[in-house]
């Protein structure tokens, strides 16, 4: 569940895992907890919305896992970003960086882009 729009959050999705796999090793239910935490509560991740989306990464090669014992019951799967994964987490905050300047230009009082001259 989240307070934004459907279509805006499963964009964020891929940014926001991959960023958050840069950090280290993380096990999905972490995951969810971390992204609850860090948005305020705005953006509630299920298990189902979640865990499709890591075997994504994993198959594009862009993250990869390891199943590691636990103390408190089952084996968990821990998931890290890969070399791959590193790259396309550049280039993703580079262009939501852009587009976010760009939003921000429009949407400043009196902001706008620069008009294209006539062709």
């Amino acid at each position: 569940m989240s307070v934004f729009s459907k279509s805006l959050v499963a964009a964020s999705l891929e940014p926001l895992l991959l960023t958050l796999l840069s950090e280290g090793e993380v096990y999905g239910y972490e995951l969810i907890l971390r992204v609850e935490r860090l948005s305020g509560g705005k953006i509630r991740w299920t298990a189902s919305k979640l865990y499709p989306l890591l075997h994504h990464l994993e198959n594009e090669g862009l993250a990869e896992a390891t199943w590691y014992p636990s103390e408190s019951g089952p084996d968990r799967k821990y998931y890290r970003l890969t070399r791959k994964g590193a790259a396309a987490l550049e280039t993703t905050k580079r262009d939501w960086l852009e587009l976010h300047g760009i939003l921000a230009r429009l949407w400043m009082p009196g902001g706008a882009l620069p008009q294209l001259a006539p062709a």
